[in-house]
Parts: structure tokens; C-alpha cells; sequence
């Protein structure tokens, strides 16, 4: 397409033929040519052309963006799998040549679990005595925590049965019955420490069986 000019009057601004000389609505002569305007249709196409170019820079930066993350991507992939066939070799000559070591690290593990081994304690029996009648005994009980229990029943019409078992540290318990007691069984237990032997008496009165047993937590 060819580009159309113009010559502007600068008396009237009539616009005329670039060719002409006078102005054709005034007669005043035409000396000055103004600047050529460019069509809007090739100005516009011009645009077009440079938001293409813009769009073929954006595609093509983003297309080289892509195909190095890729080749970074594969690049960090072969060195893991150098490293674990690395690793796998070394598990393997391990596993051929170090057969004392795994046993030694296995009979380790083994003997570990023994030495957290928590011991439980309890009551312990450590002497039961028993009888009948009126009478006393002293027996030796050795050191450590200790429970005496003690159990008797009575001969009946008695105001004055019962059965007391004392220890040379001042523990002491029992039981007895009054002149308007019921004739039954009673029974009574104490508990004590000590970090030497200790001597104790039962002393029983009138009665028809008694017992009494010693524990030692252990």
C-alpha cells in the first residue's frame, strides 16, 4: 500500500495534494510539507507484530527454563542412585566379610534387654508358729522390712484370753477378749523395719489354737 501525503495550508488548513502548489480553497501558495501520517491499519499491524515477538520470548525463555530443570533434576537423580549402589556394595562386602562383627553387635542387643531387668519384690515367709493353751516362746527375726500377723481363738468363759507378740525394738501387737466378748476368732498384723535382728515373745492365754507367721518384703 502506498503511502498517501498531504500538504496542509497555512492560511486556511485545508488540506491538499502533496503535489499541489496553491492551496485549492484559498489560492495561497504552498510552500511547507507537513509530516507524513502513517495509516492507523499499519500502525496497528505494527503493534500485532510486537506482542508476537513479546509471546515467542516468553515461550522460548520458558521452554529453556524447563529443559535445564530437567536436566538438573536428572542429574541429582544419577548421582542418588550412584550413591545408594555405593551403599549396597559396601552392605554386600559387609555381609560377606564382617559376619564376627554382626554377631557381636547381635549377642550385644541380646544382652541388653537382661541388664534392665527390674527384680519385684514381696512378701516373703520367713517363720510361722503355732499352738494352744496359756504359755510363751521367744523366737530371733532376722533384719529387713517385716509383717507379723497373728490370728486365736478362745477357750470360752474367760475374761482374761489372749495372745500378744512384742519385739525387744518396742513393736508389738496382738489381740484379746473381755467377759462380754463374743468367743471368736481375732486377728491382728504390724509392720516394721529394722537393720538388725530383733528378739520377739508371744506370750497366749487360754486359748483353744493360735498362729502367728513372720514376712519379710524381699
Amino acid at each position: 500500500m502506498s503511502k498517501v501525503y498531504i500538504m496542509k495550508c497555512n492560511n486556511c488548513g485545508f488540506e491538499n495534494n502533496d503535489k499541489a502548489k496553491y492551496c485549492t480553497k484559498c489560492g495561497v501558495p504552498l510552500v511547507q510539507k507537513t509530516q507524513p501520517q502513517i495509516p492507523a491499519k499499519e500502525s496497528n499491524s505494527s503493534k500485532y507484530i510486537i506482542i508476537a515477538l513479546i509471546i515467542m520470548i516468553l515461550i522460548l525463555a520458558g521452554s529453556l527454563a524447563f529443559l535445564a530443570y530437567n536436566m538438573n533434576f536428572n542429574h541429582v537423580e544419577n548421582n542418588n542412585d550412584s550413591k545408594n549402589t555405593s551403599a549396597q556394595l559396601a552392605d554386600d562386602s559387609e555381609s560377606a566379610g564382617g559376619d564376627d562383627v554382626k554377631t557381636q553387635q547381635v549377642s550385644s542387643t541380646k544382652q541388653t534387654p537382661s541388664t534392665q531387668v527390674v527384680e519385684s519384690k514381696s512378701w516373703q515367709s520367713i517363720g510361722s508358729y503355732s499352738g494352744s493353751g496359756s504359755g510363751s516362746q521367744t523366737i530371733n527375726v532376722p533384719s529387713g522390712k517385716i509383717m507379723v500377723k497373728l490370728s486365736a481363738y478362745p477357750i470360752k468363759n474367760y475374761a482374761t484370753n489372749h495372745l500378744y507378740v512384742t519385739g525387744s525394738n518396742g513393736a508389738s501387737g496382738g489381740v484379746d477378749w473381755g467377759s462380754h466378748s463374743d468367743v471368736e476368732t481375732r486377728s491382728d498384723s504390724f509392720e516394721y523395719t529394722s537393720s538388725s535382728d530383733e528378739t520377739f515373745t508371744i506370750d497366749y492365754y487360754e486359748t483353744v489354737s493360735w498362729e502367728v507367721e513372720f514376712f519379710r518384703y524381699q
